[in-house]
């Protein structure tokens, strides 16, 4: 269903992927700033939508406040749709958010690595497609395929990891890490060790990805990827 109040971060979004069919230097720093801001409209226009849509209870006085800062609409989003962002850490967003200020203030005095560009506009689509139910990103590459496909099954692998644990939980495990998550499924006997050893490991890989240690071309191949896809068509159970 394509949502009429979705277009604005939609338009943003894709001329920031744009910029990038065309690499340079100025084109990267051009292209994460409009990614950073269709990210921002987008957890605005999803905030601001009518109850009846987004089901939340958000005053206008909420949301006159944390619409001023980034940080606040962040956490704005964490406590009024915490289930829209599992799987998506929202201090990387933030951290992604102060690099594309750097990036805007000193202009051309830095320069950002094309796979950071790439890399936040994959979380951008993930929230996208969290906030809004509509996938956006075409992939125009193999290796852009293979880290949608890799960022999108562990989103999917992290839902089912929580799910898990809250349904087997006498006390909860509500805004536990995935790590927390993922060891208390083990100790409870509901997964074995190996199959806890390849889900860190993935958690491992991801988040090497996100926080910029590893080039995902250098990183992920087709085994990564079946193994991530095996691991989310188990756990999308789990989410039911």
């Amino acid at each position: 269903m394509n949502s009429p109040w979705a277009n604005g971060p939609k338009e943003i979004l894709k001329h920031g992927l744009d910029l990038l069919k065309k690499d340079s230097d100025s084109n990267r720093r051009l292209a994460i700033i409009s990614i950073d801001n269709a990210v921002e409209l987008m957890i605005k226009t999803f905030l601001g939508l009518p109850k009846r849509i987004n089901k939340l209870k958000v005053t206008r006085k909420e949301y006159d406040d944390f619409s001023e800062s980034f940080p606040k609409l962040l956490d704005a989003l964490e406590n009024h749709a915490p289930d829209k962002i599992i799987g998506i850490d929202l201090g990387e967003i933030e951290w992604y958010h102060r690099l594309r200020n750097q990036l805007y203030h000193q202009g051309n005095g830095l320069t950002v690595e094309k796979s950071n560009v790439e890399i936040y506009a994959e979380l951008a689509n993930l929230l996208f497609k969290n906030l809004f139910g509509q996938e956006l990103i075409i992939h125009s590459t193999d290796h852009k395929e293979l880290l949608g496909d890799f960022l999108s099954s562990w989103v999917i692998i992290e839902t089912g990891i929580h799910y898990l644990a809250r349904q087997h939980s006498l006390l909860g495990l509500e805004r536990k890490s995935v790590l927390d998550a993922m060891k208390f499924i083990q100790v409870a006997g509901l997964i074995e060790k190996e199959e806890y050893n390849d889900l860190n490991n993935l958690r491992s890989i991801r988040n090497s990805l996100i926080h910029g240690k590893n080039d995902y071309r250098n990183v992920l191949d087709k085994n990564i990827i079946d193994k991530a896809k095996y691991y989310a068509d188990r756990y999308n159970d789990e989410e039911l």
